[in-house]
């Protein structure tokens, strides 16, 4: 029996195709997910009633847990298996949210966010990876398309659910939640191939002393040169900024505004399920007019400048947002939350692409990756800063305060901007064509 049950984490006992098993969890997990987090911040504010402070602290543990386990949970997708990599991420995962749903104290909500953190570490990139894997780079590019639709359509079913299911309770939906993810790994323990796996080399392995690499890398980079720097700022401030923001949007709506009667009720989950729809609903067709841009006409446009515009818009909304408490309009205060959705989902694939055509091709994947670390180091120092503001003077304090945080980032977009025309030319062989 045990011999039976060790041989299913390496074979699965009814191996299915990869790609249908691919889009299978990739609509899978964004239901789940979004059964979670459509009432996720709500349930933590009202049910298990946490102090602005602690909202913020419990993001902060989850950004730090991530930071700390992003490399050593990835060597097990590396040198043992994606598969038993991507189970273990996803019971993780379920745990964490089947205990937070289960029972609502400060404390349980702290554990899932270690259990979510390392489940998703050990998820991230190997989900790529592994169909990547097992069907060849060449494919990949419309599987990713088919994946992304299931995912949007796994995100419209669940938030249409978690808003249903809200109404008799609102741990249910996360309960849920957890239970879907852990049934998710029991069928991907019986269906999912791994046929074409090879362990790292030793020399491409992410391990800690390549970790250590990156970061020495980067820093000589930003000693060297001052676009790195600057970016790498960037993405600090920006850190610095958003974890209050995201943590305390959602008590700022509950505490400042009288909600309508929506479908015959004014249960605020109704409220916060319609508001998840239309923001994934605007962030799509952002997305799409976005794609609609022709590659010339984005290539004619000062990137930093529309980040700059995009960044102060953001900045803008934020302010509105608090000012709506004051005078009590909730609908000015929900346009102002669409605007800064929609000039955040045009915002990254504008600065992604802007990125990759100033850094050169043998520092990119460093440079990149020092980003995401600093921007994570922001959230850590940043959250607790803001979420103690939240605590002790209020919550329209602290989102203020997030704005100011945000706000010289425009600035910074500048200083890039000319840091980039003349650092270019001190990069003869650079293939990349330089930012117009």
């Amino acid at each position: 029996m045990l011999t039976s049950l060790t041989s299913l984490f390496w074979r699965p006992r009814w191996p299915a195709r990869p790609v249908p098993v691919y889009l299978l969890f990739s609509g899978a997990t964004a239901l789940f997910s979004t059964l979670v987090f459509t009432l996720n911040l709500v349930y933590q504010a009202t049910v298990v009633g946490l102090s602005p402070f602690q909202l913020v602290l419990v993001g902060t543990v989850l950004e730090a847990t991530c930071f700390l386990f992003e490399v050593p949970t990835g060597i097990v997708a590396d040198l043992y298996s994606r598969r038993l990599s991507i189970i273990i991420g996803f019971v993780l995962i379920g745990a964490g949210f089947l205990l937070e749903g289960s029972v609502p104290t400060f404390a349980a909500v702290l554990t899932t966010q270690v259990l979510w953190g390392i489940g998703y570490t050990f998820t991230s990139g190997a989900t790529e990876a592994w169909i990547t894997d097992e069907v060849g780079e060449r494919q990949m590019a419309p599987i990713f398309l088919r994946a992304t639709r299931a995912g949007l359509v796994g995100t419209v079913i669940g938030i249409v659910f978690s808003g249903s299911l809200g109404l008799i309770a609102i741990q249910l939906p996360i309960v849920l939640g957890g239970v879907g993810y852990l049934t998710l790994a029991l069928v991907l323990l019986l269906v999912m191939p791994e046929w074409n796996f090879h362990r790292t080399p030793p020399g491409d392995r992410t391990t800690f002393q390549r970790m250590t690499a990156t970061f020495r890398d980067g820093l000589a980079l930003a000693r060297s040169r001052v676009i790195v720097r600057t970016l790498l700022l960037v993405s600090l401030v920006i850190g610095l900024a958003s974890e209050a923001f995201d943590r305390l949007w959602v008590v700022h709506l509950l505490d400042s505004f009288t909600f309508p009667e929506v479908f015959g009720t004014r249960n605020p989950v109704v409220l916060f399920a319609l508001l998840a729809l239309a923001g994934t609903l605007l962030s799509l067709g952002a997305s799409a007019a976005i794609e609609r841009v022709s590659p010339g006409t984005i290539s004619h446009l000062h990137p930093t400048r529309l980040m700059a515009v995009l960044t102060s818009l953001q900045v803008a909304a934020i302010a509105l947002f608090v000012l709506a408490g004051v005078s009590g309009t909730l609908w000015l205060a929900i346009g102002a939350l669409w605007l800064k959705s929609i000039c955040g989902t045009l915002s990254y694939p504008i600065s992604a692409a802007w990125m990759n055509r100033n850094l050169e091709a043998g520092t990119r994947a460093t440079v990149l990756s020092m980003g995401g670390q600093s921007n994570a180091i922001g959230q850590v120092v940043g959250g607790p800063a803001l979420g103690w503001v939240g605590s002790a003077i209020s919550v329209p304090a602290a989102l203020i305060g997030s704005a100011i945080v945000l706000s010289p980032v425009a600035w910074l977009y500048a200083t890039v901007a000319s840091a980039s025309d003349g650092e270019r030319e001190e990069l003869p062989g650079d293939e990349i064509a330089p930012a117009t």
